[in-house]
Parts: structure tokens; sequence; C-alpha cells
């Protein structure tokens, strides 16, 4: 039986057998890796060729380099205008605070001709007058505020030769409070007074805010406690 067997096997009736070789699957998707690489990497090769021998990326290549040298020079164009801002706005605030201080110094020549034109027009009322011995000239009284009164006063001895005086000087406020009559001197009383020819006296005084201020008389009080001089004014 193995006889026939083993003769069955070696004769031409037997049957038909294929060798094959058995590699890993790993081992085959490198291999079709690699041959597929190299394929990829012969198509670009020739696909580059074509290009170069078309003369396709000549044209895009010049145009790139154009392109970087207009955005080159639109930068530094860029950059001169911005640079021009600058200077420009650097010049604006020059002349934003030459121009405020012109104006401080404007508005400081008004406030010293103000000044002035008040010094002057208070002098020229003060022009001697006939007569002589003391006298009250160019007494003035304003409100500042509620409460608060500014005046001014110049005392003169007209004439020559005059002799020296000491006294005193008073301010005199008269007017109404809460429907009464009402009046004030100076806070600290009559206050000392000296002169040869002439002193100018000003100064403030608080009185009751709700007070109502008719008049304001200056007088000038001797040593012997007699007037010599007054002078009164309407606020």
């Amino acid at each position: 039986m193995r006889w026939k067997l083993l003769r069955r096997r070696l004769s031409v009736s037997a049957p038909r057998m294929i060798v094959r070789s058995h590699l890993p699957w790993p081992l085959r998707w490198a291999v079709a890796a690699v041959v597929f690489g190299f394929s990829a990497a012969i198509a670009l090769w020739a696909f580059e060729l074509g290009k170069d021998i078309a003369g396709l990326d000549r044209g895009h290549k010049n145009e790139l380099a154009q392109l970087r040298a207009e955005a080159a020079r639109l930068r530094e164009q860029s950059e001169q205008a911005r640079s021009l801002a600058n200077r420009a706005d650097s010049l604006l605030k020059a002349e934003r605070a030459a121009q405020e201080r012109l104006a401080e110094e404007v508005r400081r020549l008004e406030a010293e001709k103000a000044t002035l034109l008040a010094d002057l027009g208070f002098f020229e009322r003060l022009l001697p007058g006939a007569g002589d011995g003391l006298q009250l000239r160019g007494l003035t009284a304003e409100a500042k505020s509620a409460g608060r009164l500014r005046y001014q006063v110049l005392v003169m001895q007209p004439g020559k030769g005059a002799q020296p005086f000491v006294g005193r000087y008073d301010l005199v406020l008269s007017g109404t409070l809460a429907g009464q009559a009402w009046s004030q001197g100076l806070p600290d009383g009559p206050q000392a007074l000296r002169l040869q020819q002439y002193a100018r006296l000003e100064g403030e005084v608080e009185f009751p805010p709700a007070a109502v201020i008719k008049t304001v008389q200056a007088r000038v009080i001797d040593a012997q406690g007699a007037t010599r001089a007054q002078q009164t004014v309407r606020p």
C-alpha cells in the first residue's frame, strides 16, 4: 500500500504543487512604501524637469522677485511716512505749547494793564484839590465775595512844609442786617497812621454775609480823638 502511494506521488499523475515564499506582512508594507516613494520621486522629478523645459517656472520667479522689490519699496515709503507723521506731530505739539505760553503771556499783560489802568484812575482822582490840611482822596470799596469787602484810599497833606501826622484811621460800613440798621468798623478797631505828605491805605474787611452795605466811610482821627478828614462812598 505504501509502495502504491509512493509510486503515485513520483509518477506523472501525481498532483501539482506550487512553491511560494512566505514574507511577513510588515516587510511587505515596507517594500511597497519604498516602491511607492521611489515612483513619486521619479514623477516629481519628471514634473519639475518638464516645467524647466517648458519655461513655466521662470516667469513665476521673476514675478516673485518683483513682488518682493515692490514690498520693500512700500515698506520704505511707509517708514518715511511714519517718520514724517511723527515729526509733524512733534512740531504740532511744540506749536501748541508755544501758543499756550503766548496766550498765558497775553493774559498776564492784560492783567497788568488792567492794574495799571486802575492805579492810573485811582491816582487821577487823587490830584490835589484846593485848600490845605489833611485830606482823604480816592476812596473805593468793592465787595469781592459774600462777607468780604476790599477798600483803598489815599491820605494826603497838600502843600510844602507839612508837619508829620500821627493818628489813626477807621473804616465804617453802614447798612441793614435782618431789617435793622447796622454798622461796623474795622474788626481790630482804628489802625495807627503816620505820614508826611501821603499814605496809601488798602485792605479787606469781613462783615456778615447777610448784611446789606449802603455806605462806606473812611475817616482819620488825630491823637486827641478828633476827626481830621473823612470821605463816604457807596459800594
